[in-house]
């Protein structure tokens, strides 16, 4: 039939015919005037073409949505009711059945992340704090001959029949026990193998923050193969797996222990260079001091021989100078603690919250703040506080104990930087010190401000 619906859908009834709907009448007669009849004519037949119109419309609105029957209506809400609920019901099969997925592929998930080692650099150095020695020894030298020791047992075990791999022994292959042991043999060997290429690789490569990492990675390797192989109970002895952990540990140990050596071995290097500048610079000044020294000894015995009594008081009052200041260069020579605390800032460089508190025992301290100011920073040091101190080593260490929290450098103590302002740092040498002959809160930081200063036309431009 042609208009016969879908299969499975109701099919709605066909629309009944318009019936015929009056033109509506006036509910009451309507007075004609004696005069001016034609004009009401004219006026009721236009209102009689705009109320057909209208009539025309109604029809042709009726015959495009078809009119129903009450019980058709009833029927045709009640189908589609039904198709409501069945597809509602079948979206909440498609939503049960996409949690039940979502919660495969969150366990999925899960057992990958365990089964992930974290090796990005990065990272584990942003979780690196203060290396913490596993196995504390005195010295390289120490790690060195533990760790032979440790390796050589290691080679014991890795040996045929050592026990570094466990083995299933009641295996059979064609019915053959001796053929079962050889195969078991052959694929512990391998496996064995894969395990040991994977230490010594951690070993190689290893760095002391990525030791967790690398214990991590290797017991991931012992638990892959314990389940490769656990047809045949292949698996890892635990007594070769914390021996080659141990390993690992001593040997990020020995590293950390050489780099800290290292360290303190270019330190000293620093402090004897600075020493044997100071004591170089201390024997010129002497030697000059002495030379000029003897000259107007020289000019004191001549004028006094001339009678020249005037000249003679000048000479010998600059004569009196120069023994004060041999006996200073004495002093400082023979105190190692004796001389200049410094308190400098690089506004530039580490901007207004950080100083640097340390001491030299240079003749003119400054010559130490102009190096420390060379091209390894992009601005010179500004001084806050430079003054001379019988005990400067003393001052330098307490200010370093009193700001010891604000340190910038919490790994390498001999890193005087602080995260403190002028201001806070006058304070404390006030208490110290005793009273300040200067001290400059502000910065110049001349070349930084003037850098400043034809940038931002640039900028405009």
């Amino acid at each position: 039939m042609a208009g016969a619906a879908a299969p499975g859908t109701a099919a709605p009834p066909p629309p009944v015919p318009p019936t015929a709907v009056p033109a509506p009448r006036p509910s009451k007669d309507v007075d004609i005037p004696l005069f001016g009849a034609r004009g009401k004519a004219r006026e009721l037949a236009g209102q009689a073409a705009q109320l057909q119109t209208e009539l025309e419309r109604c029809r042709a609105e009726m015959d495009r949505l078809g009119v129903l029957s009450a019980v058709e209506l009833e029927r045709y809400r009640d189908e589609l009711r039904q198709q409501i609920a069945e597809a509602n019901a079948r979206a909440e099969a498609r939503k049960a059945d996409l949690r039940h997925q979502e919660a495969a592929v969150s366990k999925h998930l899960q057992e990958l992340r365990q089964q992930v080692v974290v090796t990005e650099e990065t990272i584990l150095l942003q979780e690196a704090g203060v290396y913490q020695y596993r196995h504390p020894l005195h010295d390289a030298v120490a790690y060195q001959a533990q760790l032979a020791a440790l390796q050589g047992r290691i080679k014991v075990m890795a040996r045929k029949d050592g026990g570094a791999v466990l083995g299933a022994t009641n295996w059979t292959v064609n019915d053959s026990a001796a053929e079962g042991r050889r195969m078991v043999r052959d694929f512990s060997t391998l496996m064995l193998r894969a395990y040991n290429a994977e230490a010594d690789n951690l070993v190689r490569g290893l760095k002391p923050y990525k030791l967790d990492a690398a214990i991590e990675r290797l017991s991931k390797v012992a638990h892959t193969i314990a389940r490769l192989g656990r047809t045949m109970q292949i698996r890892i002895s635990e007594e070769y797996h914390r021996l080659r952990i141990s390993e690992l540990e001593l040997t990020a140990d020995y590293v950390a222990k050489v780099a800290e050596e290292k360290e303190r071995e270019r330190e000293e290097k620093a402090r004897l260079r600075e020493e044997r500048r100071v004591q170089q610079e201390m024997e010129r000044e002497r030697a000059r001091l002495d030379k000029e020294r003897q000259h107007y000894a020289n000019v004191l015995a001549t004028l006094h021989a001339q009678g020249n009594a005037e000249e003679a008081a000048k000479a010998q009052e600059r004569l009196e100078q120069i023994d004060r200041s041999i006996e200073d260069v004495d002093y400082r020579a023979a105190n190692a603690r004796a001389g200049y605390v410094y308190v400098i800032s690089n506004l530039g460089a580490f901007g207004d919250r950080v100083v640097k508190i340390g001491m030299t025992r240079r003749l003119d301290p400054l010559d130490r703040v102009r190096e420390l100011g060379d091209a390894s920073v992009p601005f010179g040091f500004d001084v806050h506080a430079l003054f001379f101190s019988e005990d400067a080593v003393g001052i330098e260490s307490q200010m370093h104990h009193r700001l010891a929290a604000r340190r910038v450098n919490r790994v390498n103590q001999r890193r005087e930087f602080f995260y403190a302002t002028p201001a806070e740092v006058r304070g404390h040498l006030m208490e110290l010190a005793g009273n300040l002959l200067h001290f400059e809160e502000v910065p110049e930081a001349l070349e930084y401000r003037q850098s400043l200063s034809e940038a931002e036309p640039a900028a405009v431009s």
